[in-house]
């Protein structure tokens, strides 16, 4: 393929620093980036991780929090045929090293505050608060001026979550993701007079590569936060500075039970996105109450497609609240049985894919890349239903799936029916071995109120079919759960099983 013919990730940002070069890209505290300084930012930064020595291949983990400079630092990676490395920043010890070694990177950004955590040896250039970070030296550089990547060229790893595995690094090339920034403009109706807001993790997939990265495409101005704080958040919206949110379903349940959610002037916010775990519908019918007026998006997806795969419209909740909606632009989804056949529609099987915005497998893992991809399809490990219309339904993850006394429940329907209760707070439900029933229906419950074991499980035979409804409810404060929100399951059985 000639040299500057296709579309890579770095690319997106040029076309709108040419477009509209004056326009607020990106604002951070302080910091704002017109779409040409930006652009300008990202050609400096590539010429000097570059000039550390650095060939393109090689991979450089990004071990830092939320800001401007952590985006620019990606795209000086693209745009450097550098692979870039996300790691999640409140990695520590085994699981850090793990990261940075599987991968083989050979530097790590990282922020001041956190370079102490790396394994002993470990090359670091820090991202911001120094100066001599890449930040700092920007201004004295001589903006890159090298060969554009190719589109099949490797510009990420992207690491699995990990909550059922030792995460794997999918190998992300531009191609797979400007083909899922399309796919995330399209299915969620972004454009350039959006004011959408940035609040979790940009490591995850699916801040960066839903949301930050296709408002860059379209032109729209984006505020970065720290983290998904409540009070700055109901402030940006209240002064009108921000119209659009994504937040896992962790987040938003937080938002909707402040004291303020019924009181604060939310009616800005236009698009709430939700996502990377499942939305208990209860809570999904409590937001539509106090928000009627408001767009709501249901993303679902899984790190190696990029990671969207499947989008709910606004116009298509009533009466499907539950599901995940049908595929985007870019993606093919079939339901299929354990021998790769597909099973009739309303029948639960697992979900595979196929498309351009998959990964090309996981880094240094062939056993598991043959594994996952079979016959031209990825299998997700996700079992989900698929209706006459095209519409997807997530029942559980494969693993997730409780077998008890040889009949299987899904945990999500169980989890639903314990959200309906006024004392529940939040929710996991997970199958513990049990001599009797193989595994044993376990609701762990963070309650909200004064409740009793005898009252949730009572409650739940009231909703499901008695045999779904859990043998023991163990109370909590709080559900282990990974930065994108999803909840560790794998941590629980692993806490709760002895």
């Amino acid at each position: 393929m000639m040299q500057g013919h296709g579309s890579t990730v770095d690319g997106v940002l040029r076309r709108s620093a040419r477009r509209t070069p004056a326009r607020v890209a990106v604002e951070y505290g302080e910091r704002a980036w017109t779409y040409e300084q930006l652009d300008d930012a990202v050609s400096r930064a590539a010429a000097l991780l570059l000039a550390e020595g650095l060939v393109p291949g090689d991979r450089v983990a990004a071990y830092g929090h939320n800001s401007d400079a952590y985006l620019i630092a990606f795209l000086a990676c693209a745009r450097a045929g550098l692979v870039h490395v996300p790691v999640n920043q409140n990695l520590t010890g085994d699981d850090l090293a793990y990261l940075i070694g599987q991968s083989g990177s050979t530097l790590v950004l990282t922020d001041p505050d956190l370079a102490g955590r790396l394994p002993h040896g470990a090359r670091s250039l820090p991202l911001r608060n120094a100066d001599d970070s890449l930040l700092a030296r920007l201004p004295g550089a001589t903006p890159y001026a090298g060969p554009d990547p190719r589109t099949e060229d490797l510009v990420q790893l992207l690491y699995t979550s990990g909550t059922t595995a030792l995460p794997k690094g999918a190998m992300m090339t531009h191609r797979a993701l400007v083909h899922e920034y399309l796919s995330a403009i399209t299915a969620l109706d972004l454009s350039a007079g959006d004011r959408p807001v940035h609040a979790l993790p940009l490591y995850h997939s699916a801040q960066m590569h839903v949301f930050l990265l296709p408002s860059l495409a379209v032109g729209a101005t984006s505020i970065i936060l720290d983290a998904p704080d409540g009070d700055r958040l109901f402030d940006l919206i209240e002064a009108g500075r921000v119209d659009s949110l994504f937040a896992p379903p962790t987040v938003w349940i937080g938002l909707a039970n402040r004291p303020d959610f019924a009181t604060r002037d939310l009616g800005g916010l236009r698009k709430a996105y939700y996502g990377a775990s499942i939305m208990p519908v209860p809570v999904l019918e409590r937001l539509r109450e106090r928000l009627p007026k408001l767009a709501l998006y249901n993303c679902f997806g899984q790190s190696e497609i990029g990671p969207l795969a499947t989008v709910l419209g606004p116009g298509e909740h009533e009466g499907r609240l539950d599901s995940c909606g049908r595929t985007v632009l870019f993606v093919d989804a079939r339901v299929v049985d354990g021998t790769g056949a597909d099973v009739p529609d309303g029948t639960p099987g697992e979900i595979v894919y196929r498309s351009p915005q998959l990964c090309e497998g996981y880094w240094d893992r062939p056993e598991e890349s043959a594994e996952a991809f079979r016959d031209g399809w990825f299998h997700s490990g996700d079992l989900a239903v698929r209706d006459a219309d095209g519409y997807f339904t997530i029942v559980d993850r494969v693993k997730d799936v409780i077998n008890s006394g040889g009949v299987l429940v899904a945990s999500r329907q169980v989890e639903d029916a314990l959200y309906t209760h006024e004392a529940v707070a939040e929710a996991a439900v997970i199958g513990l071995p049990d001599e009797r029933w193989i595994e044993a229906v376990t609701a762990v419950v963070v309650p909200r109120g004064e409740v009793t074991e005898d009252q949730l499980i009572a409650h739940v035979k009231q909703k499901l079919t008695p045999f779904k409804a859990p043998k023991q409810v163990l109370f909590v404060d709080e559900l282990p759960r990974n930065a994108s929100g999803k909840i560790l399951k794998r941590e629980l059985r692993d806490r709760f099983s002895g």
